[in-house]
């Protein structure tokens, strides 16, 4: 197992401000100037393409040809769905009917007003729920969340807001850049977890999911956003997801509390600008390795997890991160272990990267899954071959396009 050349080094519950200047320094080297198949394969159909605007700007929807007429049996006019049809979660049983992840562009739909009223995407576990089973270690000390530093483009290029529109609403979450092995320097990946983009047990994929890069660069207040502009509020653009992946494990199992699927809950997009032809890793100048060596919680002397808050006493404006010694927690005996750090974001900070450094190199580990009603930790999934496999599968048949 790597070691880890960092200054995450002392005993634990010691919180530093070396330690958390040593990662955050870590993850600002990474920014420039900004010039499958497997058991986890989200869909049966990879030559399918998903739904995008047309390449002349035209906004025209387009949806695979099974998709389209899987809507039409449902007496679903697909012409409309961008006019406000997409809206209507129970008549066109598009949760449950579509096997496949679409996502047509509807321009103009993400203003930074609908941004600010997304509600977090939070999976809260029950003290039975987070009862120590087989390997859990004790619950960790809270570590209160601090602010990162501003401008974020500067400190944490690769961390971003993931907005999507489930059937409670428009909701929110965090995500972070990542390389694309296949495709190097032109990644068009994000990281977040599963329930970010799939409703888990009984449910199907959300809409509308779309990726802003250092949302709110300059972590500007509430008052001061009012009226501001789209470039204030999304300095590198809106990605939209033109593809997304998760475990069939977080599709199967997946729950309010996390459920089974908990330790699956991860999942990639590939996002597409609605305009211009750089890359996302290109135009933000920055993306992380992910490490799928599923390193032990024991073997790892420090993780961040940085994320965007969205649950009081947060509102979802600003970026945080809080920076601990993992643990172990087993919410089954039959599923793998999760990671769990002492942390109080709240919901919103959910699908954020959870980073370590190894040999003076900052790789993603982990995302945010779940947390306690009373936000004193989080948890996130070891990532292991399955992960790295969906991976795998996004990189190699949407990647790079």
């Amino acid at each position: 197992m790597r070691s880890i050349r960092s200054p995450f080094t002392g005993p634990r519950g010691r919180r530093t401000v070396l330690a958390a200047t040593g990662l955050v320094a870590a993850l600002a080297l990474t920014a420039t100037a900004c010039d499958g198949s497997g058991d986890d394969k989200a869909s049966d159909k990879p030559g399918a393409t998903a739904s995008q605007a047309d390449g002349n700007g035209g906004g025209k929807v387009q949806i695979p040809a099974d998709i389209a007429n899987k809507l039409k049996e449902h007496g679903i006019d697909v012409d409309k769905w961008a006019g406000g049809g997409w809206q209507n979660w129970d008549k066109d049983k598009w949760l449950s009917e579509a096997k496949d992840f679409v996502n047509p562009v509807i321009e103009g739909l993400w203003k930074p007003e609908r941004m600010r009223s997304a509600k977090e995407a939070n999976k809260t576990v029950t003290t039975k729920d987070a009862a120590a089973q087989g390997v859990s270690d004790p619950a960790p000390r809270p570590v209160g969340a601090t602010a990162e530093k501003t401008p974020y483009h500067d400190n944490a290029a690769p961390v971003g807001k993931v907005f999507f529109d489930s059937p409670e609403g428009t909701m929110v979450c965090s995500g972070t850049v990542i390389k694309d092995v296949n495709h190097p320097g032109k990644s068009n990946l994000v990281w977040t977890a599963g329930h970010c983009v799939h409703a888990g047990q009984g449910g199907g994929w959300y809409r509308n999911i779309a990726f802003v890069p250092s949302y709110n660069d300059l972590g500007k207040p509430q008052q001061d956003l009012a009226g501001a502009s789209q470039s204030e509020v999304t300095p590198y653009g809106t990605w939209w997801a033109d593809w997304a992946s998760t475990s069939n494990e977080w599709i199967r199992g997946g729950s309010e509390t996390g459920g089974s699927g908990a330790a699956y809950d991860y999942a990639v997009l590939h996002v597409k600008p609605q305009s211009g032809a750089k890359s996302l890793e290109e135009t933000v100048g920055a993306a992380l390795d992910v490490d799928f060596s599923a390193p032990a919680a024991p073997q790892v002397a420090r993780m961040g997890a940085w994320g965007y808050p969205a649950a009081p006493p947060y509102n979802g404006l600003k970026m945080f991160k809080c920076i601990d010694q993992p643990g172990r927690l087993s919410i089954d005996p039959s599923l793998p272990t999760m990671y769990r750090i002492g942390c109080t974001m709240t919901g919103g900070s959910s699908g954020g990267g959870w980073f370590r450094v190894v040999d003076g190199k900052t790789e993603l580990v982990s995302n945010t899954s779940i947390g306690p009603a009373d936000n004193t930790w989080l948890a996130g999934p070891q990532l292991g071959p399955k992960a790295e496999r969906l991976y795998q599968n996004m990189s190699k048949t949407y990647g790079g396009r």
